[in-house]
C-alpha cells in the first residue's frame, strides 16, 4: 500500500514554529502589561498614602514644611501616574497586536492542517479507487477467460 506524503509538510512545520513564536511574544507582552499595571497600582497606592498623610498633617499642629513636602510628593506621583497610564496603554496595545498576530498564525496553521487533511482524504480515495479498479480487472479477467 502506498504511503501518504503531504507535499507542503515543511510549510506546515514552519506554521507551527510561527505559531509558537507568536505564543511566546504574546506571553511576553502579557507579562509586561501585568508588570506595568502593577507599577501603576503601586503609584496609586503611594499617592493615596501621601494624600492621607497630608490630611493627617492638616488635622494636627500645622507644619507647613511637611505639608508642602507631601503636597509636592503627591503632585510628582500624579505626574508619574499619568506617565504610567500611558505605559499601560502602550503595553495593552502591544498585547492586542501580539494577540492579533497569534490569531493570524493559528488561522494559517489550521488552514494548512485542513489542507493536509483534505489531501489525505483525496489520497485515500484514490488508493481505494485504484484497488477497486484492480479488483474489477481481476474479476473481469477471470470471468472473461475461463481456463479452468
Amino acid at each position: 500500500m502506498a504511503k501518504f506524503i503531504y507535499k507542503m509538510e515543511n510549510i506546515l512545520g514552519i506554521k507551527y514554529k510561527l505559531e509558537d513564536q507568536a505564543k511566546t511574544s504574546y506571553g511576553i507582552a502579557r507579562k509586561k502589561l501585568m508588570k506595568e499595571e502593577e507599577r501603576l497600582f503601586e503609584l496609586i497606592t503611594r499617592l493615596e498614602e501621601y494624600q492621607d498623610k497630608g490630611k493627617e498633617l492638616r488635622m494636627q499642629k500645622l507644619d507647613i514644611m511637611k505639608l508642602k513636602e507631601y503636597t509636592e510628593a503627591s503632585e510628582i506621583v500624579k505626574e508619574e501616574i499619568e506617565l504610567q497610564e500611558l505605559a499601560v496603554k502602550k503595553a495593552e496595545q502591544q498585547v492586542e497586536l501580539a494577540r492579533e498576530r497569534l490569531n493570524a498564525a493559528m488561522l494559517e496553521r489550521k488552514t494548512h492542517e485542513k489542507l493536509k487533511e483534505n489531501a489525505r482524504e483525496v489520497f485515500f480515495l484514490e488508493v481505494a479507487s485504484g484497488e477497486r479498479k484492480e479488483i474489477d480487472e481481476l474479476v473481469s479477467f477471470r470471468y472473461n477467460n475461463p481456463t479452468n
